[in-house]
């Protein structure tokens, strides 16, 4: 499987800017500039899109191996904060909150850990990778 995401940009660092597009067309022509990335102007940033596929991908393999043990979840919700320090992405920090039914809490601790490992998009972050989770 393949899946691709593109970028153009037009101009200098600081005065330029540009859009990214999904093949899926989920994303098409959104906007980012140096103001969305490293300030508050309007648009996105490859970070921001970064934190959504991390935590997409985290949310699918906790199901997984949630489902592997005999666990319907009701819901799975996460939210991944990505730290930009010197030019490099030092750290995804997962926020996960759940409601699994049935799950004790060290279960769903080892299950919530076996997935922040092992979902493709925390194998292909060198980050530092964390995890804080809320089970209801």
């Amino acid at each position: 499987m393949k899946r691709k995401g593109s970028a153009i940009w037009n101009g200098s660092l600081k005065e330029g800017n540009g859009t990214v597009s999904l093949e899926s067309g989920v994303l098409k022509d959104a906007q980012y500039s140096f103001k969305s990335r490293f300030e508050s102007g309007k648009g996105t940033n490859p970070e921001e899109l970064v934190g959504a596929a991390h935590a997409g991908c985290f949310s699918m393999q906790l199901s997984a191996f949630l489902g592997e043990e005999g666990f319907e979840p009701d819901k799975i919700e996460t939210t991944s904060e990505i730290t930009l320090e010197e030019g490099e992405i030092k750290r995804s920090h997962l926020i996960l909150s759940a409601t699994v039914p049935g799950i004790d809490k060290d279960e769903f601790e080892k299950l919530a850990n076996k997935a922040k490992e092992k979902c493709p998009m925390s194998k292909l972050l060198k980050a530092e990778i964390t995890l804080e989770y809320d089970l209801k």
